[in-house]
């Protein structure tokens, strides 16, 4: 057993490894950064690579598959292997990734490239929240896991925006170029300041059918799954929501109202979740249904649209840190393998947001929203509150 590994399994220190886990938060940052950038550039990048605007939107979609497919299989084939030089791997995969991005003047040859970028996400996604939970003591996992996905919200509601400015400023390909000296310089301070973990010997491997039949891990996946659905049917077609509203040129302005408001409740998250868990799942859920409730009921009055997407944003921020500690802790040692399932279902949701949202749109118009969220909320928080012995707990481990 080598130094990192007594420091954390033995002896773990009472205060929070910050900066290591700073450097989890930079991952994310930069995984949810890679996933999302093509979304605010589709018409550079359009033209650079001589394709229609909607074909350059399949960048996002082939991002998305490779995560879906990737995170289970990788997992569960690399249970064996050592923490740091796993995660090194998926950081690499991103510079590798955007590297060729950048010099790819083939559309074939990009869409490859984010191929391998979502299987670098699927993968990182899936170590993320368990080694958070492994570099602290037991009362500071839900904690730790609030400061390493600090990225998400920050990419979502700063780095894109940001990257979409610079894109206009110094062309997309630039872009991504940073974004793989980001990466290069995440490797190195990972592989200097972030703590080795070994990983499972052979005869403590599980299968995913022992895992996924653990009591708990079903419930807390199928809350992922419900919960993030609804936010993405919402999410992913809030412009032509907006704009049946009168409030169209406005989307920028209400996305940053959801970003900043996201901020907010990672903060709320982070500070009580050791000892909440439970409560601030169905808090939220509440909160995003109430949301979902007033879209529907007064669409049209711009500030009452306003206060639903801050308490949207505000019950969102904190959902990934929720759900990843749940299934951490629900898990136990097979949080590694969960947490892969957990990246599967998200990215499920993901996919989904974009087609039932799509038909709910074409066959029912905006206003098929509202309901649809209110009935996928109600049973997550009927799922949540079911789930009181395993799942989500009544008292925090």
């Amino acid at each position: 057993m080598n130094a990192s590994d007594r420091c954390s399994e033995a002896g773990r220190p009472a205060q929070l490894p910050i900066t290591a886990l700073l450097a989890l938060a930079l991952a994310g940052f930069v995984t949810i950064l890679t996933e999302a950038l093509p979304a605010g550039l589709l018409l550079q990048i359009g033209a650079g690579l001589m394709v229609s605007e909607s074909l350059a939107g399949q960048l996002v979609t082939i991002y998305a598959i490779g995560s879906l497919v990737a995170a289970i299989p990788l997992m569960a084939a690399t249970q064996g292997v050592r923490r740091r030089p796993l995660l090194l791997a998926a950081i690499a995969g991103f510079a590798i990734a955007n590297t060729l991005t950048t010099l790819s003047t083939s559309f074939t040859l990009t869409m490859v490239a984010r191929l391998l970028a979502g299987v670098s996400a699927g993968l990182l996604w899936a170590l993320l929240a368990g080694y958070a939970a492994r570099m602290v003591p037991e009362h500071q996992k839900g904690r730790a896991i609030a400061i390493a996905m600090v990225g998400t919200p920050l990419a979502l509601s700063l780095g894109v925006p940001a990257g979409t400015f610079l894109g206009n400023l110094v062309g997309w390909r630039m872009c991504f170029g940073i974004m793989s000296l980001l990466a290069l310089i995440l490797m190195v301070w990972v592989r200097f300041k972030v703590p080795d973990f070994s990983g499972q010997t052979m005869g403590k491997r599980l299968s995913l059918k022992y895992v996924f039949t653990l009591p708990g891990i079903r419930p807390v996946l199928f809350v992922v799954l419900a919960f993030v659905l609804a936010h993405n049917i919402l999410y992913t077609y809030i412009a032509p929501f907006l704009a049946a509203a009168g409030m169209g040129e406005r989307t920028d302005l209400v996305l940053l109202v959801f970003g900043v408001t996201s901020l907010l409740g990672i903060w709320i998250i982070g500070v009580l979740i050791d000892r909440h868990l439970r409560a601030l799942t169905l808090v939220s859920t509440a909160l995003f249904g109430f949301a979902a409730l007033v879209l529907g009921v007064m669409g049209n009055e711009p500030v009452a649209v306003y206060a639903a997407i801050g308490a949207w944003g505000l019950a969102f921020g904190g959902a990934a840190t929720l759900f990843q500690t749940a299934i951490a802790q629900t898990a136990g040692d097979a949080a590694d393998i969960a947490q892969s399932m957990l990246v599967t279902a998200w990215n499920m949701a993901i996919a989904g947001g974009g087609i039932i949202g799509g038909l709910l749109l074409d066959r029912l118009g905006v206003g098929a929203f509202s309901p649809a969220l209110l009935l996928l909320l109600l049973a997550t928080l009927v799922v949540v509150w079911s789930a009181r012995h395993r799942g989500f707990p009544a008292m925090g481990r």
